[in-house]
């Protein structure tokens, strides 16, 4: 029993000393004069190189600026506010939207009550664009915005006003002027009135 047992821990011994040669030989191996490390890293680096500039040219194709919206008119009147027209086009069912931008450039909230017009069926727009109108000075017609069956304006309601230093979207759809009419002026409120030209829809 002594002889098999003394005979076994020797190849065991004798294993562990060769297993521990062979990751040393591999490990000898493996750090060399460090050159090879060198060119692995070089080529790496290369590569990693190459991708980044990739990515930076196509990030410098991709990351245009987008284009401004184009202003028709931009006015400034009643309580610091700034009324942008940036679109005003012509649809084939026979109606014309504009629409726009509003800044509120005062120091107080904004409920744009002078905006909703006079009309006591107008009042239930709350806050809105529902007073606007389109003036074709040519034609001496005055084109007010369209509403549905219930008297709701088709147009913009600031739900919650328009707060200090916020600017909010805004739109209104009209009937439109006869074709040939292009020049006319758009008015709400108290603001000056400004001078629009439609464009024909696609």
């Amino acid at each position: 029993m002594n002889i098999r047992r003394t005979a076994t821990t020797r190849r065991a011994m004798t294993a562990v000393a060769i297993t521990t040669g062979l990751v040393f030989t591999v490990a000898g191996c493996g750090g060399g004069d460090g050159d090879g490390d060198k060119a692995e890293k070089s080529a790496t680096s290369t590569s990693s190189s190459g991708q980044s500039k990739g990515e930076d040219d196509d990030k410098g194709e991709s990351d245009q600026t987008p284009e401004a919206d184009e202003v028709l008119a931009e006015v400034k009147g009643e309580e610091n506010i700034t009324l942008t027209v940036t679109s005003a086009v012509r649809d084939e069912g026979g109606f014309v939207t504009v629409s726009g931008k509003v800044t509120n450039n005062g120091g107080r909230f904004w409920a744009a009550a002078n905006w909703r017009g006079e009309e006591r069926e107008l009042n239930k727009n709350g806050s809105s664009v529902a007073g606007a109108n389109l003036i074709d000075n040519v034609g001496k017609k005055k084109y007010l915005v369209l509403r549905d069956t219930e008297g709701r304006c088709l147009c913009t309601k600031f739900t919650g006003g328009v707060k200090p230093s916020q600017t909010a979207d805004w739109f209104a759809q009209f009937p439109a002027p006869p074709e040939g009419t292009d020049k006319v002026t758009f008015q709400v409120g108290s603001m000056p009135p400004a001078p629009i030209e439609i464009a024909q829809g696609e």
